[in-house]
């Protein structure tokens, strides 16, 4: 039993050293250098996110307008026959 999770403990650490990571390996680059690529690939994805957030914003707005109108003139075009 030990000797399989030692066995798969080992695998996964030689796994993790294959692994492409997103900061720098060189020891002498010290700082938010070393983490550059992980920086900027988080700058890109808070910004699609901000900018699909905005898109559905603008789209969800565009429709409860468009539902409002409809329901002003239904109730316009309803009551105006009874009254």
């Amino acid at each position: 039993m030990f000797s399989k999770i030692s066995n798969f403990l080992g695998e996964v650490k030689g796994e993790l050293r294959k692994a492409s990571w997103p900061w720098e390996s060189d020891p002498k680059i010290k700082g938010l250098k070393k983490y550059k690529e992980l920086v900027d690939s988080t700058v890109v994805v808070l910004i699609a996110v901000i900018l699909l957030a905005g898109f559905v914003q603008f789209w969800d707005f565009f429709h409860v307008q468009i539902v409002g109108f409809l329901n002003v003139l239904a109730d316009y075009l309803f009551t105006r026959g009874n009254g």
